[in-house]
């Protein structure tokens, strides 16, 4: 658990350090400890990315700064401010050059995008960040309700209800707080192996890029509520509804709900294919990968002319079964 996690006065409920009154109760929070808070920053010498809003900090060595989320060299540095400082960091675990064969692999899947696409791409930047995520943990107690279509012998519906309860206990739900990759793309590179992780001072974090928390825990919470929901109901569904199911209701009250900030690593590339820009990203422990890319107008403009074919095809033969 956080050291920045207090508890209620009155009702002893979690209070994060960003509340100001009890989740729980509406009471009051109590008054931090300034030296703690003090703890949970940092410094750090900023830049801001012009093209995409982009925070980070950057690897004082490099010769020239180029966004990693965009590939824009449009970067304004900011004055020295405090910044969130992580608890946990998972160190990379894939080098460059693995990362360029994921890559290449990846971009020569998929039916629709061009045949040339994983020779012909070039890779404009290719960076590894370290990337801010929210861990969260909690305890679930849920009431469910549902219909299946397992019905007692002799019934006379297609679907017969089903109530129950279930406790469940969750950890390292992950909560992406980047302000450049979309939620979309932090949540397809999870999971990540956070048994890895190792605290701030074992990882260099002065020499490589480290984006910065863009999102405060306070707006992470409801989207780990969401998660935590979304859990139970997969759960309660698989567990205690046989054959299909419809209309299943979860209540879930959470409890215990915790979090801490860290940072997870990340191979962003931004890579050129016929004058056009694209991103990449890849999970720096797994490889696991998401992206865009383009697609092929020719093996669309042929999917759609088979089809105008056959449709006319088709026609043809009806008017002449008509005759």
């Amino acid at each position: 658990m956080s050291d920045l996690i207090e508890k209620c006065t009155v009702c002893q409920a979690l209070i994060d350090q960003e509340d100001l009154f009890c989740a729980n109760c509406g009471a009051e929070a109590p008054k931090r400890d300034e030296s703690r808070q003090h703890r949970s920053e940092t410094a750090r010498h900023a830049f801001e990315c012009s093209g995409c809003g982009a925070s980070m900090s950057y690897d004082a060595a490099a010769g020239s700064l180029r966004c990693p989320f965009c590939a824009s060299v449009d970067l304004v540095a900011q004055a020295d401010h405090k910044a969130l400082a992580p608890q946990r960091v998972a160190p990379f675990q894939l080098n460059r050059d693995e990362a360029v064969q994921i890559m290449r692999r990846w971009l020569g899947r998929g039916f629709w995008r061009p045949g040339d696409l994983s020779e012909s791409a070039a890779v404009v930047t290719m960076t590894p960040v370290y990337v801010p995520y929210w861990v969260f943990e909690a305890t679930t107690h849920t009431y469910w309700t549902a219909d299946t279509s397992r019905t007692p012998s002799g019934a006379r519906g297609d679907w017969y209800p089903l109530t129950g309860e279930h406790r469940g206990r969750y950890e390292g739900l992950l909560v992406g707080a980047s302000g450049a990759l979309t939620p979309g793309e932090t949540a397809a590179l999870c999971p990540f192996d956070l048994d890895r992780g190792v605290t701030p001072d074992q990882v260099d974090l002065e020499n490589v890029t480290v984006e910065q928390f863009a999102v405060a825990r306070k707006y992470a919470r409801p989207l780990a509520r969401a998660g935590l929901e979304a859990a139970e109901a997969n759960t309660c569904d698989a567990q205690y509804v046989p054959d299909r199911s419809r209309n299943l209701k979860v209540n879930v009250r959470i409890e215990g709900l915790t979090s801490q900030p860290v940072l997870l690593p990340i191979w962003i590339m931004a890579y050129r294919y016929r004058g056009r820009v694209f991103r990449f990203v890849a999970n720096g422990q797994s490889g696991k990968a998401t992206g865009s890319a383009p697609v092929s107008m020719f093996k669309i403009a042929a999917a759609l002319g088979i089809g105008l074919s056959l449709m006319l095809l088709a026609l043809l033969i009806a008017v002449l079964a008509a005759r």
